[in-house]
């Protein structure tokens, strides 16, 4: 029988230290992943975010190396003009850069969550201990 897999979020319970670090640590692998494993449902977002960043990076960035490669020696002429150079230079560099700041935009709130997590998960271990006792002067003796 296959295994069945659900991307459908559990019900959110305290965490131990030790998975906290492991949902931060999976974060910043793979933004939102970590998140929807602690069971907050921005992680569906930020891995959206991430994964089109990635995505945008990716085929703008090629399409940008083609168009920088073939127009190279028009680059090195002593007559081009600077201005129009970098002018179509943004034109064909922003998209990728865009693609790098929507995947950094996931990945900050990636890991503003999982500090978010790891803070949780620490004081929910901290409230679960029970209170030191501490020997008084008097008992001492």
């Amino acid at each position: 029988m296959p295994m069945k897999i659900s991307l459908a979020l559990g019900p959110r319970r305290p965490l131990s230290r030790q998975t906290a670090w492991g949902c931060l640590t999976t974060n910043l692998a793979l933004p939102g992943s970590g998140s929807v494993a602690a069971g907050h449902v921005s992680g569906y977002v930020q891995a959206a975010l991430a994964i089109t960043g990635m995505m945008m990076t990716l085929f703008c960035g090629v399409r940008f190396v083609r168009w920088y490669v073939s127009n190279w020696p028009r680059f090195h002429q002593p007559q081009t003009d600077a201005v129009a150079i970098l002018q179509e230079l943004w034109h064909f560099v922003r998209w990728p850069l865009l693609g790098m700041l929507i995947f950094l935009l996931g990945w900050f709130w990636a890991l503003a969550t999982s500090v978010q997590i790891v803070y949780t998960a620490s004081q929910s271990e901290r409230s679960n201990q029970p209170p030191r006792l501490e020997k008084s002067e008097a008992s001492r003796d």
